[in-house]
């Protein structure tokens, strides 16, 4: 029987073996999804402790500058370049050089997304089934990118003790003979921990020595906690071991809408030449990045230095309101103690970066339990650390650039949830 007839079962199998493997994933959605939209549909107040849409939070930007730069003439003539228009590289290359960074418009590619470089990186490394190392917890984006390029991630942990680093033991078992590449995401998200010099020494060290690259995801490096002149080393000029450095607008300016990103070669300069010269091979055979935002790219890079300073003073004046709540409601400091932790108390963990807080819950509560009685009970909404798989159902994700209002409601929400019910 063709496809074509009307047996039920057959015309199953015929929609199945259609598609490919690769595609395969289950799109069931989970319980909490399936909620969430019951309540938005619902029109109940909702007390979102998620958003990470910056147009969506409230935060000004240069309307007239930034389209006025969408409308630039130039854009009307079709100038195709497989690693982007020179003017848009330059101005990547003045933003490394304002981070004294030496990072040259000819070892720069733009792409629309870092998905879209992401992308380019495992097509040029790996062959099908070869592996990469990505690190636990992280977002999990990732898996949907390796399938599509028929790709294996293989996971290593990042440990948390007084903050969190790298689990090198565990990464140098994780290595096999297919393994191709380790991805950082510096700083990581959302656990917010910048890759120290000695971390990213020990990762050269082990690239180098392997025949490994490194893939580095930097799209929340401009935004420390730390320090206004402490400055995160960026993996953009790393010359010990083949780098793919890869960034956008669209974290650096809060312009996710606008499509721009790029990815940046270096390393020895035998492989960086080699790869460059075939990442403008598979960059040439897409085209994607369209003429009028590559025209806008520098003025639209120019107007980070007045939007960073509105994300991070927010995401620190949650943070302090999360840390106040918090400690007035144990009445302990706002860093409590491991012993403290036992006894039922939340603890919020070390962050240097980014925009995420994590929290590690009592023993006895279940991330996903205390999220669905949230949001049914009190319209608050959070995410399960398993969403970023944490290996333990003990954690939850906030936004800290939520809306400041938003934010010290729906904690005031939460912690009145725990006072009437201490055992959830």
């Amino acid at each position: 029987m063709r496809c074509g007839g009307f047996v039920p079962h057959i015309m199953l199998d015929c929609l199945i073996n259609m598609f490919a493997d690769r595609t395969n994933w289950d799109l069931t959605p989970n319980a909490l999804s399936v909620a969430l939209a019951a309540h938005r549909a619902s029109g109940k107040p909702l007390l979102d402790l998620t958003v990470s849409n910056p147009t969506e939070c409230g935060f000004v930007y240069d309307d007239e500058a930034i389209l006025a730069a969408l409308a630039n003439p130039a854009a009307m003539r079709y100038d195709p370049d497989p690693r982007g228009l020179l003017s848009a590289r330059e101005a990547v290359s003045r933003y490394y050089a304002e981070r004294r960074d030496s990072v040259p418009p000819d070892r720069i590619v733009l792409t629309t997304s870092t998905s879209e470089a992401y992308s380019h990186v495992f097509r040029l490394l790996c062959n099908a089934g070869d592996e990469v190392l990505v690190p636990q917890p992280s977002y999990p984006l990732f898996d949907f990118l390796a399938d599509l390029q028929d790709v294996r991630l293989v996971r290593y942990p990042l440990t948390y003790d007084h903050g969190w680093q790298i689990d090198f033991h565990a990464l140098r078992q994780a290595i096999t003979p297919r393994t191709r590449g380790v991805i950082v995401v510096n700083p990581n998200n959302p656990t917010g921990n910048f890759c120290k010099p000695q971390e990213m020494a020990q990762l050269n060290e082990i690239c180098a020595a392997r025949g490994m690259a490194m893939i580095a995801d930097e799209v929340f490096l401009d935004y420390s906690l730390g320090e206004p002149r402490s400055q995160p080393q960026s993996f953009a000029a790393n010359s010990k071991a083949l780098t793919f450095t890869m960034s956008g607008i669209s974290k650096i300016c809060g312009l996710p809408q606008m499509k721009a990103a790029w990815l940046v070669s270096s390393g020895p300069e035998a492989l960086r030449t080699e790869a460059l010269a075939r990442l403008e091979v598979i960059a040439d055979t897409h085209l994607s990045m369209n003429a009028p935002v590559q025209h806008a790219l520098p003025i639209m890079l120019h107007t980070r230095h007045a939007f960073q300073p509105q994300l991070i003073g927010r995401v620190r004046q949650n943070l302090a309101e999360l840390d106040r709540q918090l400690a007035a409601y144990k009445n302990l400091p706002s860093e409590p103690s491991e012993e403290s932790s036992a006894r039922g108390i939340w603890r919020r963990l070390q962050c240097a970066g980014g925009w995420y807080a994590v929290l590690q819950l009592p023993a006895n509560q279940s991330s996903d339990e205390l999220a669905m009685r949230l949001l049914e009970e009190r319209g608050v909404y959070l995410h399960p650390g398993h969403f970023y798989e944490f290996a333990e159902e003990r954690f939850v994700v906030l936004s800290l650039i939520t809306p400041a209002g938003d934010f010290a409601e729906g904690l005031r929400a939460w912690i009145d949830y725990a006072t009437h019910n201490p055992h959830s």
